[in-house]
């Protein structure tokens, strides 16, 4: 199934996974790799936001709970900056409560997954 926000072409598209956890961001790494997508990495907020700035990606892949500046405050300002406003963010966290999902979604994230 395609999905609205990646490209026609998997080799086309550019996924940010953002995750200080390296085994973790790793693991999505290997997974987005197999299915032929390019993946650029950021181990915090900060990193993430740096990279945003140099090169937009198709989709970005968010950790929630992350030291420095933590996934809500980065989707906050994505969604404050006209620029990356139409960037998806897919909230990626062990959080499941109803309160954290509209959290995120609040801040500007597109889908959260737990």
């Amino acid at each position: 199934m395609k999905q609205p926000f990646l490209r026609d072409n998997a080799a086309d598209s550019l996924v940010l996974v953002v995750e200080d956890e390296e085994k973790s961001r790793r693991l999505m790494r290997d997974l987005l790799e197999a299915h032929s997508y390019r993946v650029a990495e950021a181990a915090d907020g900060e990193e993430a936001l740096r990279l945003i700035a140099d090169t937009p990606p198709d989709l970005v892949l968010l950790d929630v709970m992350m030291p420095k500046l933590d996934g809500i405050a980065v989707c906050r300002r994505l969604q404050a900056d006209e620029r990356t406003q139409p960037i998806p963010v897919l909230l990626v966290t062990a959080l499941h409560d109803r309160a954290d999902r509209i959290r995120g979604i609040a801040a500007g994230a597109t889908d959260y997954i737990t």
